[in-house]
């Protein structure tokens, strides 16, 4: 029998021990629907002060002291299973680095942490000597962003003779190439890696600056994006691009686009215990129960016939926020009801908090991690809204989709190949516009709105998209050819 397949995940942040993005919802599932595929697959991260479900964590390992050139840190490795699995998960422990209760940014702040370069290099340091304490070398070392990147250069560069490491081939996903890593050059010595490198339009440079996820896209041995479309975008277009189109060009042969799945377990309005009331597209009665008591929470008026637009975000420009804030008067003056569920950026908050001070009838505003809210708002929300100005993949479109919140989204990145628009398509799913404008938003709010009226019609459009099949298994068998491929690679 053939040993299986060994894949080790690195990443910033896995649900649900640690989550931000939609990062954190890959981490956390694709292993589980990998192993059951034959795949030995299992994960690493940060241990962070703020860690969930830390009660779970059992002592593993004393990793000793690994150093940022001069400076020594001592490191811990903490083990736990991935939830309703035996996938192992694995945590490094620095007091110095990962004690804070943020992932990325100071919660009191908003603002990102300012040694995030030096705690991710430890971290990527740290993974190899897990690996070493444990004995158990991965085929493949999956790295996702800027804060893995280095992981295939240390592959390439300083390991490729290694005993252990010699033969780990590297797969790079970019889920979101707008966040890159950059810090100034004079901080490249503390990566330890060969200090010729370091030149104006070397493997690391960028502007003057050290560019993380450019080195990654240099070494990995294959690199993929979490959608097709957004493999396609960031080549040509410097806005998707963010000045490393022409390097992604370069490789794209080895650039390939994989739709992230979801987690149709935890995922299921039929079996959901976070929301009042379960149902499924062969029983819709129980949605407008999840529809009244989500309105009754809110404290927006309790009335069936007033459309619920849901928004789940992270508040960054990226998302299209100001679109929406562009479009609030004449939201308001529609007879409509928005719920707003996310964290971010302070003028977000700032804005969005004071509009649903004024209108509290008309917009709710959360600023918060609420899991159970994020469910209800899919359950009880008719249409949930994505204006992205781009979209690497996007998940809560396929969440809303499989809950019936029949989705209105910008065509960009993975909102385009999940969403088909409802007047230009006789199967489509939801409601899209193309332009970047929020009066472009608005006219497919609006279409979202009209069709809604005809209670038929509609019933239709969301058991459409109650019947896709966003699970993680198929996107977990192209995971699986590409890491067959990175391993081809080192034959």
């Amino acid at each position: 029998m053939a040993e299986k397949l060994r894949v080790l995940i690195a990443a910033a942040e896995a649900a649900p021990f640690a989550k931000v993005g939609g990062l954190a919802d890959v981490a956390g599932a694709l292993p589980a629907a990998l192993g059951q595929m034959g795949v030995d697959a299992r994960v690493i991260i940060p241990r962070y002060g703020g860690l969930r479900h830390s009660e779970r964590l059992r002592f593993k390992a004393d990793l000793g002291e690994i150093p940022l050139e001069v400076y020594k840190f001592r490191a811990a490795l903490w083990e736990a299973e991935l939830p309703s699995s035996s996938i192992p998960i694995y945590f490094i422990d620095n007091a110095d680095f990962f004690s804070r209760p943020g992932i990325y940014n100071d919660p009191v702040s908003g603002e990102g942490y300012w040694d995030n370069f030096q705690r991710f290099v430890f971290f990527m340091k740290a993974v190899f000597v897990a690996c070493r304490s444990m004995g158990w070398y991965p085929d493949v070392l999956h790295c996702n962003d800027s804060h893995t990147a280095l992981i295939p250069a240390y592959l390439k560069l300083t390991l490729r003779g290694d005993a252990g490491f010699g033969r780990t081939a590297s797969l790079f996903t970019i889920h979101n190439l707008a966040y890159q890593g950059r810090v100034g050059m004079d901080l490249f010595k503390l990566t330890d890696l060969p200090r010729h490198l370091n030149y104006p339009n070397g493997p690391f440079e960028y502007f003057g600056d050290l560019n993380m996820m450019k080195a990654g896209i240099l070494y990995a041995d294959v690199l993929n994006t979490v959608s097709p479309t957004y493999a396609r975008e960031i080549q040509y277009s410097g806005e998707y691009g963010h000045g490393l189109e022409t390097v992604l060009h370069e490789r794209r042969g080895d650039l390939h686009g994989v739709l992230n799945g979801i987690d149709d377990q935890l995922w299921n309005p039929a079996t959901d215990e976070l929301i009042p009331e379960r149902y499924s597209a062969a029983r819709l009665a129980g949605r407008a129960k999840n529809k009244t008591e989500l309105q009754r929470a809110l404290g927006f008026p309790v009335d069936p016939g007033i459309p619920l637009v849901g928004m789940i975000s992270r508040l960054v420009d990226q998302k299209g926020l100001d679109l929406v804030l562009d479009a609030l008067p004449e939201l308001i003056e529609m007879n409509i009801q928005i719920v707003l569920l996310g964290s971010g950026q302070k003028r977000y908050h700032d804005a969005f908090g004071y509009a649903a001070s004024r209108f509290p009838e008309r917009l709710s505003a959360n600023f918060a991690f609420d899991d159970k809210l994020a469910h209800w708002i899919e359950a009880g929300s008719d249409m949930f809204l994505m204006p992205s100005r781009y979209e690497p993949c996007g998940l809560n479109q396929m969440y809303s989709l499989r809950y019936g919140a029949v989705p209105v989204v910008r065509h960009t990145g993975g909102l385009a190949d999940t969403v088909r628009d409802y007047h230009q398509d006789p199967q489509g799913n939801g409601f899209k516009f193309h332009s970047y404008s929020s009066r472009e938003m608005l006219e497919a709010l609006r279409r979202a709105i009209f069709a809604l009226g005809d209670k038929t019609r509609w019933g239709a459009l969301m058991k459409r998209g109650m019947a896709e099949d966003f699970s993680w298994k198929k996107s977990a068998a192209r995971y699986r050819e590409l890491y067959e491929l990175a391993v081809g690679k080192m034959r």
